[in-house]
């Protein structure tokens, strides 16, 4: 029995060395792969910031200062709508730049009708002739039509003299087809005093493009 304790404490205290050993050296293979893989992140993170790069994505200083309130394009935007009437727009996902060039317009003295492309129905139909509305009859009553006058020459002849016109703002305008597109670009053209705006989609920062180059009309075809 004297013997045998002394063993029994040797294998002990062997087995918590053996233990430990493997501890430690389970840690320092733990903390070079860190390492490796933080230096391989770097390094990748550093490769796709030298080579990604997308057009129109330059830094400048309105993304350093007041991003939200400098808008050093409304000279141009202003000057746009004058010119090509008609103008598709692309907004980013977050929202809210766009209202900063519609209170631009609204102080030149413009009137705007708010409208969404989705269950506007045919745009020319709507929009210049006397329409037709069937409201809804939950299965019950019977379907009835009601006739409503043309929402633009009804709201022109409501302009009061000093206007300048009146902005026909169109959201989600990206379901439309090509010939709706088409129509909205000649509208202007129709209606001399109506300038369109339509929402075509979304892209990082606010910017925009003439609605008939959007909808596939050349300038002779728009004239």
């Amino acid at each position: 029995m004297a013997t045998a304790a002394p063993c029994l404490h040797l294998q002990h205290r062997a087995q918590a060395w053996v233990n430990c050993q493997r501890r430690s050296s389970s840690r320092r293979e733990m903390t070079m792969g860190f390492k490796a893989a933080k230096g391989h992140s770097k390094t990748s993170k550093s490769k796709r910031c030298g080579s990604v790069k997308c057009s129109g994505s330059e830094i400048g200083i309105g993304d350093f200062i007041g991003g939200d309130l400098l808008r050093f394009d409304l000279r141009r935007w202003l000057s746009d709508v004058e010119e090509h009437k008609a103008l598709a727009i692309y907004t980013p996902h977050e929202g809210g730049y766009e209202g900063r060039y519609l209170n631009r317009l609204r102080y030149q003295g413009y009137y705007f009708l708010d409208l969404t492309a989705r269950g506007l129905g045919d745009p020319e139909t709507t929009l210049t002739k006397i329409h037709p509305v069937c409201p809804a009859h939950v299965g019950k009553q019977p379907i009835a039509r009601w006739y409503f006058p043309p929402e633009i020459d009804y709201r022109l002849q409501a302009l009061p003299p000093d206007a300048k016109g009146l902005i026909v703002w169109i959201i989600e305008a990206k379901v439309l087809s090509k010939s709706e597109l088409q129509f909205l670009a000649l509208l202007p053209t129709l209606r001399p005093k109506v300038r369109v705006i339509a929402e075509c989609g979304n892209w990082r920062k606010f910017m925009w493009k003439p609605l008939k180059e959007i909808a596939g009309l050349t300038t002779e075809e728009g004239a």
